[in-house]
């Protein structure tokens, strides 16, 4: 349920491969997805839609590890906060009935909550609400498979200082949504389940899609696994009443892309309700985030809760949807995406190389420093963080090289090469080179 913006980077600029015939990127992206899968680095599954069609969809690893059940592409995950795009649908079809509106008070549900006459329903959507954070509790979140009662959660809530005044900033708040989940219980008289039961999974036929409680194998659902000492153990499970509307469905990628699709096509809510949805402010719309892709502009959410990894996006341009969920993550989850994107898009990809060289602190030390070229409008700095190389470009991102040996480096998922020398380093990419001097 934590918020992970999903920043995919394309680093520099990258050429166009050659023409392909189409079933070719998605063969490239089972083969991605096999090599990641055959060496530990997760297990889960992937779809793709383009308008309303399938063209892919396949699961990879296991559902039940310990019984050896194979995950389908049927199989079930807990998708954390992507509900949060559900809960958001649901509170704009209220106002769309006229029994809400964006610029109503939080005091009208709970005026025990600090700054309550201050906060609207649009702030909690777009987390410009201040309230705190109740997952940010670090007592509260070591017994997360403990039932919770409404009283329990909102006590919580309230006991706690805001974050900042209201519309002041913005910051992830997954309050925001358990508390917006209430509102709509108070308002239809039905339960959260109910709500996104009747009003989008049966509106638009999605057969895989439903709040989760204790997971059930025969059912199809996964557990989620962490991976340690060269092996995958089980996560616990954490108790359906601490996510409510702010984390608490499951679903399968196919189904997250027909809702994606579905909503961002009018079939849910209105165009002038999605309008205000999609409005971003610091980072946030309501419901949704915006993620780049080298000039794509998708739209969606990510989610993370136990073991559990997920996002859907939505590409208007192409009427393309995807949606990645994973019940073991062992491989940067962005890099992941990165390449299934790459692969999709028939951009040159390189296969990452997961042997490693051990290279001395010392000489990573000596590459820390700001790097520059005449050819390009940004510096690189590079720096020394945990035992990795991290490189940051200006308006261009951050990521981590892998070390191949004790002056070359890789970022396997953009296809970046550094090889560092005594004045700088050169960048290889897409078969071109490009010089970098160390100023300082």
């Amino acid at each position: 349920m934590k918020k992970a913006f999903l920043s995919l980077l394309t680093f520099i600029l990258t050429l166009p491969l050659m023409a392909q015939h189409e079933g070719a990127k998605f063969e490239k992206i089972d083969s991605l997805l096999t090599y990641l899968s055959v060496n530990n680095k997760f297990m889960g599954s992937l779809s793709i839609r383009e308008k309303d069609k399938v063209v892919f969809e396949k699961a990879y690893g296991f559902a039940d590890l310990q019984n050896k059940v194979a995950a389908t592409p049927e199989t079930k995950y807990k998708i954390g906060s992507i509900t949060k795009m559900f809960t958001a649908a649901i509170v704009f079809q209220l106002i769309e009935e006229k029994k809400l509106a964006l610029d109503t008070k939080l005091s009208e549900f709970f005026p025990k909550i600090k700054n309550a006459d201050k906060i609207t329903i649009a702030d909690m959507m777009d987390h410009h609400s201040g309230i705190y954070n109740y997952t940010s509790d670090s007592v509260f979140m070591s017994d997360p498979v403990k039932l919770r009662t409404r009283k329990d959660m909102t006590d919580l809530i309230y006991k706690h200082e805001p974050a900042f005044e209201p519309r002041t900033t913005a910051a992830y708040s997954n309050s925001n949504y358990l508390l917006l989940g209430y509102i709509i219980q108070d308002i239809t008289k039905k339960t959260y389940k109910e709500n996104v039961t009747t009003r989008i999974i049966n509106k638009i036929g999605l057969k895989n899609t439903y709040y989760y409680g204790k997971i059930n194998p025969k059912k199809k659902e996964a557990y989620s696994y962490s991976f340690k000492d060269s092996q995958w153990a089980l996560r616990e499970e954490w108790h359906e009443t601490i996510a409510g509307a702010a984390g608490g469905l499951q679903s399968t990628p196919t189904d997250l892309t027909k809702f994606a699709t579905a909503l961002f096509n009018g079939k849910i809510i209105k165009p002038e309700s999605l309008a205000e949805m999609n409005k971003m402010d610091l980072g946030y719309g309501r419901g949704l985030f915006n993620f780049s892709f080298a000039e794509r502009k998708f739209v969606g959410h990510n989610g993370d809760i136990e073991g559990f990894s997920s996002v859907v996006g939505y590409y208007a341009k192409d009427n393309m949807a995807f949606s990645l969920i994973l019940n073991g993550e062992n491989y940067n989850f962005n890099d992941m995406v990165l390449g299934i994107l790459s692969c999709y898009y028939k951009l040159p990809y390189r296969f990452p190389n997961f042997s490693m060289a051990a290279v001395p602190d010392s000489v990573l030390k000596s590459y820390e420093g700001v790097y520059a070229t005449p050819t390009l409008p940004f510096k690189i700095d590079v720096k020394v963080v945990d035992g990795k190389l991290r490189i940051h470009a200006d308006e261009q991102g951050t990521f981590y090289v892998t070390a191949i040996s004790n002056t070359t480096f890789t970022h396997d998922a953009a296809g970046v090469v550094m090889e560092f020398t005594p004045k700088g380093f050169i960048l290889k990419q897409s078969g071109t080179q490009t010089v970098f001097t160390k100023k300082q």
